[in-house]
């Protein structure tokens, strides 16, 4: 009994500390937008005084810094739901920051029935092991695939991403023991939702493919 206390604390605390890390990387992301769209204006400026000079150069130049800037704290991608948007571009701007070319593409109902919190969970640990797995190989090779559609009663969802040397791995599911507290976490999160998860691994790729029921 004491045990059983000892881990759903842990637990909580584990949920808890999960939820503030997302809530602070997506309070930084819209920060960086909210910071973009207040200098619009010195920018608009310094272009007019670049234009009188008729310094057509410097415009392109800026123009161009400008462009880098923009694709820094642009959202990466829009599925219809909020949550679902939250955790994905602030995960995926995280990407983007360390070279991580970022394939993504979405379209899912406004409200699912899956909690938040799960959302947070799977979504959110599943791309923290991609990007991580993604940082053993060089920037040219780097490389973050997902796709979320409904599927019918489900929610589909599909990760692959690159990963350093040949892991092989067969696939696994809700019943396995997990691969570390994320990935346990994960699993603990699908289970409870009644879905399924399929993993698999080949020379230097990695998938997970998960349905939840909606």
């Amino acid at each position: 009994m004491l045990f059983d206390r000892f881990i759903k604390k842990r637990v909580a605390s584990f949920e808890k500390e999960l939820l503030q890390k997302y809530y602070i990387e997506v309070e930084n992301m819209y920060t960086k937008m909210r910071g973009w769209r207040h200098d619009y204006r010195h920018h608009i400026q310094t272009m007019k005084v670049h234009a009188a000079n008729g310094e057509f150069g410097e415009i392109t130049k800026y123009l161009d810094m400008l462009d880098d800037d923009l694709t820094n704290v642009e959202t990466v991608i829009k599925t219809g739901n909020r949550m679902v948007d939250a955790i994905l571009n602030s995960k995926l701007s995280l990407a983007a920051e360390k070279k991580i070319n970022v394939k993504a593409e979405a379209k899912i109902p406004v409200s699912l029935s899956v909690s938040e919190l799960d959302l947070c969970i799977i979504i959110g640990n599943l791309l923290d092991n991609a990007i991580e797995a993604c940082m053993e190989l060089p920037p040219d090779r780097r490389l973050i695939r997902i796709y979320m559609e409904m599927k019918g009663n489900y929610l589909y969802l599909a990760l692959t991403n690159t990963a350093g040397g040949k892991k092989k791995q067969s696939f696994a599911t809700t019943k396995g023991a997990g691969h570390g507290l994320g990935i346990a976490r994960v699993d603990a999160a699908v289970k409870k939702s009644g879905g399924y998860i399929t993993r698999a691994s080949e020379d230097e790729a990695f998938s997970t493919e998960v349905l939840l029921p909606q």
